[in-house]
């Protein structure tokens, strides 16, 4: 890649659609911190991130104290879980979590101190650790992907031997409509960004790192131009404004004009993708020595009364967010978690917040209005912008007809279930989401052996 030419490049990928952005209610809203007040309930699911549910380390009545390690796993694929206030245990029960899930969770009493663990504590020499270090530090600081996967870090920063990474993407982008944190993120924390990236490559040593941030955040743009002008091995990537160019195959074959294969993942074309707010926690864990205990979310939509871009503790109950930043200006219509293309409806505010929570939107009755469902009209609108390069209405039609095997034929598995097929459709087809659910099952499957 010619990074000399002096005429700004600006990267993209095939297909793909360009949603109504509606970030303007948080974009220019820097970010808050909201801390839970004494007394309230800090709620922990064992399982907020892929892979082996965490067992408890913890008992009722016990005193644990902020960064404290409350739940862990022998399980290669898995993260711990560490508190995010100082208290005491209140309970270890099922409960709901913001995905719909009911997993087991530790309950915390916040006793409003916030006395930090001994195991927080920032280091001097970090420049000396090595590379096996440097994976253990992240594996003890519970960090995983924190643009919506959830997979453990410190597995991602272990690629099979015979993978060699030539690329590593901080992917920037935030192309879902109304979320605004990795944007705010950008703008003030460029340089946390940069030094957690070199970090990155101090663990992956064949790599280059590129920064993704697309065209509509200019801001942003600048500021991590002006960290990374004189590191030869980082550079920014302007990518164009387009839907879903923040999802890792779109991402890389945009950067890198390498197509990840059927059933594959970033490693096998030697590419790494890594969430911006992922980087700044690799940077705060070796650093400053602290585990991922806070998470900045864009709580947005027309119902809420103060919408913005807030720094959190992990934990928190939905519900208290609301109260703490003002509460609703009128009773939401609908609440979906994460953006709206991709996200997910809830009906319950008293779910905490996790790793993987990036926004929450409260919309309004117009904002959530859905034109009923008609009849195909056989436009080709949804083939034209389906970024995996799929066909929806053959999809939809082995749905239609419960045809599973056709479906996994027809590629229906390789689906990143963005819903541009379904936002582009002028009969207003409900394809991503019957694709959604037969794609579960279809790969429920497969992990049995069934397929």
């Amino acid at each position: 890649m010619n990074w000399g030419r002096k005429k700004a490049i600006v990267f993209t990928f095939k297909r793909g659609i360009h949603p109504n952005e509606q970030k303007q209610f948080t974009e220019n809203v820097p970010i808050n911190t909201l801390l839970p007040p004494a007394g309230c309930d800090i709620v922990f699911p064992l399982l907020m991130h892929m892979g082996a549910t965490c067992q408890p380390l913890v008992e009722r009545g016990q005193k644990v104290l902020l960064g404290e390690k409350i739940g862990d796993s022998d399980a290669k694929i898995s993260a711990p879980v560490h508190s995010s206030v100082s208290g005491t245990v209140k309970d270890i029960r099922p409960h709901l979590t913001i995905a719909g899930t009911i997993v087991n969770s530790i309950v915390i009493e916040n006793d409003g101190e916030f006395v930090e663990h001994e195991c927080i504590k920032p280091r001097e020499n970090y420049e000396d650790l090595t590379r096996e270090e440097i994976l253990k530090i992240i594996r003890e600081a519970g960090i995983v992907g924190l643009g919506g996967a959830g997979f453990p870090t410190h597995v991602k920063l272990s690629p099979p031997p015979d993978k060699k990474i030539h690329t590593v993407i901080v992917n920037g982008c935030e192309c879902e409509p109304y979320l605004t944190t990795d944007n705010r993120i950008m703008i003030e924390e460029s340089a946390r960004i940069v030094a957690g990236l070199k970090i990155i490559l101090k663990v992956i040593q064949t790599a280059r790192g590129i920064i993704a941030i697309e065209d509509n955040k200019p801001e942003a743009i600048v500021h991590l131009k002006e960290y990374c002008a004189n590191i030869p091995d980082i550079k920014v990537a302007v990518v164009r404004t387009k839907y879903p160019q923040g999802c890792e195959k779109q991402l890389v074959a945009a950067i890198t004009r390498k197509e990840v294969p059927s059933g594959g993942i970033p490693i096998d074309v030697g590419c790494l993708v890594h969430n911006v707010d992922t980087v700044i926690a690799i940077h705060r864990s070796i650093v400053r020595g602290r585990p991922l205990m806070r998470k900045v979310v864009t709580l947005t939509g027309g119902a809420i009364r103060n919408p913005g871009n807030y720094k959190m503790r992990i934990g928190t109950l939905l519900s208290d967010l609301v109260e703490m930043s003002g509460g609703f200006k009128s009773n939401p219509a609908k609440i979906v978690v994460g953006g709206p293309m991709m996200g997910t409806a809830i009906f319950d505010t008293d779910v905490p917040i996790v790793k993987t929570t990036e926004g929450v939107i409260f919309m309004t009755e117009e904002e959530s209005f859905i034109p009923p469902e008609r009849n195909c009209i056989r436009c080709g609108h949804c083939v034209e912008c389906c970024p995996s390069g799929l066909i929806p209405t053959e999809l939809n039609a082995d749905i239609l007809k419960e045809d599973g095997e056709a479906f996994v034929r027809h590629s229906g598995l390789d689906c990143i279930e963005c819903g541009s097929c379904s936002y582009i459709c002028p009969a207003k087809r409900r394809l991503s989401q019957a694709i959604r659910t037969i794609r579960r099952v279809e790969l429920a499957k497969l992990k049995a052996g069934a397929r």
